[in-house]
């Protein structure tokens, strides 16, 4: 399935976390003009790939 962008608000926690510049600027590009703020696609970014990891582990058991 491929990676889409939602507009969603759930129970959360602060962390810090540093990105590379050019990273940040990739994703404001990507969500510019969306209803969707840095820190969602952070985190719908991390579940996508944490599923996937999931999911190709289990393939390869």
């Amino acid at each position: 399935m491929a990676f889409q962008l939602k507009s969603d608000k759930k129970e959360t926690e602060n962390k810090t976390i540093r990105f590379p510049l050019d990273l940040i600027q990739r994703i404001e590009q990507c969500i510019k003009g969306k209803d969707v703020s840095f820190s969602s696609f952070v985190i719908q970014a991390c579940s996508y790939a944490v599923s996937d990891l999931e999911k190709d582990k289990n393939n390869h058991q």
